[in-house]
Parts: C-alpha cells; structure tokens; sequence
C-alpha cells in the first residue's frame, strides 16, 4: 500500500515524488526508461534552462495557455523557489541574456541528478524499466494501479493517490510517448488535440538549400496570418535542412502551426535591419554605390548590404539579376530594395513533426484540473503534473519551470 504513485520520471515526476515524500507520504515512482530525467538530461542542448527571472506577471503572460490555472502553482513554487531548490541541491546557476537561468556548470545532468538525488534522499521508492498499464478507479476516485517490469511481469498495488507526470509526445526516445494521455482519456478527462510548439517551419520556397547555414541575429520577424501581423519577435533566427528556426522562430511556430492547422495562410516578414530607418539605408547605399567602381554589378552592392547567402533570394524576390549594372539600377529599384531588406518575406508552407519540437501543445485539460491542487475535478485522488496537462510556453525556462511549479503543487496531495 502505497500513498502516491507518481508516473513518469521527469521534471515533475520527480519534483512531485520528492515533495509528496518529504511531506511524509510513502510514494513509489514508476519510469518506464532505464534512468530518470532523461528528457531533462538533453534539455536546452545539453545545458538545461532551468527557469526564467522575470516577474511573475512577465512570466505568466510567456505562457501560450492556461495563464490564470498556472498562478496558484507559479505562487507556491515560483522561479526563485526554483534557483533556491536547486542551489540547496548543490547546483549553482547562472543567469544569461534573457532571464535565462542555467547551472553554472553548464551539464543538464547536475540539474536531472540533483532531483533523482532528493528522491533517494527523501526515501522515494523507484522502479525503472517499468511500465504502467492501468490506473483503477472505483466510485470517482484512485485505489490502485498496474504495471509490468521489463521481463513481463505485472504487478498491481494499492493506493490512494496517482500523479500522472508522464509528460508530452516529443522526444519519444525520452519515453515521452503520450501514455499519460490515455489514462487521462480513461478516466474521463478531455484532451485537447496535441500539436508541436516551439518546433522548426518548413519555408514554401525553391531552392531553400542555398540558404541553409544562414544565421541572422538582432532581426525583427513578424508573423503574418492571412496577411495579418500576428505576433512579432525580436533576436536570432536561422535556416536548417530542417527549415527555418532559432529562438524566435520557437516562439513564433506555436501561432504558425495554430494557424496552419486551420489552413490559412502563413508567412514571415523580416526586417533585416531593424535599427535603421528606410532614409538611413537609402543613404547607406548611396554611399555604397559612390564607393563601388563604375562597371559595379548588383550583386556587388547586395553583399555589402546584406549575408552573402541572401544575395541569390533577394535578386530573386527582386527580379534583378545579380550581374545587372549598378548604374542601370532605377531610383524605383531601389526603393524596393529598401523594402526589402525592411520587410523580406519567406512564405510558411509547413511545420515540422511533433518528434522535432522541443514542447507539446494541448493535453489534458486545465477546466477538468484544480489550479489549487492539481487534482483531478473527476476523479479524486487523481493528480496531473507538467507537460501532460494542455500548458506550454515559450523557450527561456518556462516549460521546466511549468514542470517544477505543478509537480511541486501535485506532490502537496491535498485530499
């Protein structure tokens, strides 16, 4: 007879473990991997973001869901309470441009090892290589749950409390493979439809390779739904075989894919040079166009103006050859030029699959789940905790710290 079981081994698995036993509750943690945290252990490439220092109110408004349900979590176990655990725990951070705050170390592992360590030390029972296979409930609420070993054997024990902290479906070689969902869905709850957040975006256009490699820092990028700005991000952006990403890419994709769920059209508009205004280009190139000889091509003044990878696009998009005299380009011409280095627009065709983004979008519902405890509305005795549920933000620490934040509350096991 156990008090709690906590499904899944991550982020919040194991804050919920750690808390609910250190509160006095016997608590047995099921992962079905062969080590706990494994998602943790790659998270922020390698270097784990464990949070964010904004303000409380900045933080919850990064949150692209469930704002107001998220409040009662983030105030018991907010992003100071976060640096605090986790500097008790021996890992010193460090805070980088953004907010962003890392272990000073810069391993994700010290972060994963230090919650597997507060487990052990609070005396939390954990079986890996195990895999649930049913929560029962009776009369609305939790008496038990079922789950085989490695070789096949299965086990039922008995308790009064489950925690589903199963997370999402990316990374599935992390286990993530949306098993919480299904108990969820099994217990009567609703699950909104899940789709990639913070995921790369397939461009609609040819030739897409030459631009693969290409970085842009300090870029404006706003996103454009059937010809509407959307949303707008500053800061880096970059091309891949896989699309177009970087940080402000992520944190526009969530909107992107929304929108091209419901087939409307979708694009990004550039401005190459933010910090400039169209009269001080056009003043730049005709300094550009003064210090280049006289049998100039356009492509010679594309280069100085902008990454050489963009050359190609931007005649393209143009419709100037790149070996068309400098002389022979028209003050029109190069109106549009300035437009375009202020607004270059790369049209969105598709996003990448769920396995390739970084966050799930959707899951179990917040209206079924107390925001005060995060126990089930349906069944008592049931928590939900982390990635499952339908809460996801934007990159900088705020999906780990959505992890900490609800797994911290779950594991109060307030029932």
């Amino acid at each position: 007879m156990y008090d709690v079981v906590v499904i899944g081994g991550g982020a919040a698995g194991m804050m919920a473990a750690g808390w609910a036993a250190k509160n006095g509750s016997k608590v047995l943690l099921v992962e079905k991997m062969e080590k706990l945290g494994r998602k943790v252990r790659i998270s922020g490439k390698g270097r784990c973001n464990i949070t964010n220092s904004c303000t409380p109110e900045e933080f919850v408004e990064r949150l692209r869901t469930g704002h107001e349900f998220f409040r009662p979590a983030f105030k018991a176990f907010n992003n100071r309470s976060a640096v605090r655990f986790f500097e008790r725990m021996g890992v010193r951070t460090i805070e980088e441009q953004g907010g962003r705050i890392f272990p000073k170390s810069g391993n994700a592992w010290d972060v994963a090892d230090a919650l597997m360590y507060w487990c052990r030390d609070n005396e939390v029972e954990i079986q890996l290589n195990t895999k649930v296979i049913g929560i029962q409930t009776a009369a609305g609420r939790v008496y038990g749950v079922e789950y085989e070993n490695k070789r096949g054997f299965r086990r039922r024990v008995e308790t009064r409390n489950v925690i589903i902290a199963t997370g999402g479906v990316t990374y599935p070689l992390t286990g993530s493979t949306g098993d919480g969902y299904d108990f969820a869905d099994r217990a009567g709850h609703t699950i909104v439809p899940l789709r990639p957040s913070l995921v790369p975006l397939v461009p609609d256009v040819k030739d897409i390779d030459v631009l693969v490699g290409l970085k842009l820092k300090n870029v404006s990028v706003d996103l454009m739904v059937g010809g509407k700005c959307a949303a707008t991000e500053f800061g880096e952006m970059s091309f891949s075989a896989r699309g177009v990403e970087g940080a402000v890419v992520l944190r526009l994709s969530r909107d992107a894919v929304d929108a091209l769920c419901d087939d409307k059209k979708v694009a990004l508009k550039i401005d190459l040079k933010p910090a400039l205004t169209p009269e001080t280009i056009k003043a730049r190139i005709e300094r550009e166009r003064g210090d280049l000889p006289r049998d100039a091509y356009f492509g010679d003044l594309l280069r100085r103006l902008a990454p050489p990878q963009l050359v190609m696009y931007i005649a393209g998009w143009l419709g100037i050859p790149t070996t068309t005299y400098l002389s022979k380009i028209s003050d029109k011409q190069v109106t549009l030029l300035i437009d375009t280095l202020k607004c270059l627009v790369i049209p969105i065709a598709d996003f990448r699959p769920m396995s390739e983004a970084i966050v799930t979008a959707g899951g179990v519902s917040t209206d079924e789940v107390d925001p005060e405890s995060m126990q089930s509305r349906k069944v008592k005795g049931l928590y939900f905790a982390g990635e499952v549920l339908d809460l996801d933000g934007n990159t900088g620490g705020f999906n780990l710290q959505i992890a900490f934040s609800t797994g911290y509350l779950a594991g109060q096991l307030k029932n």
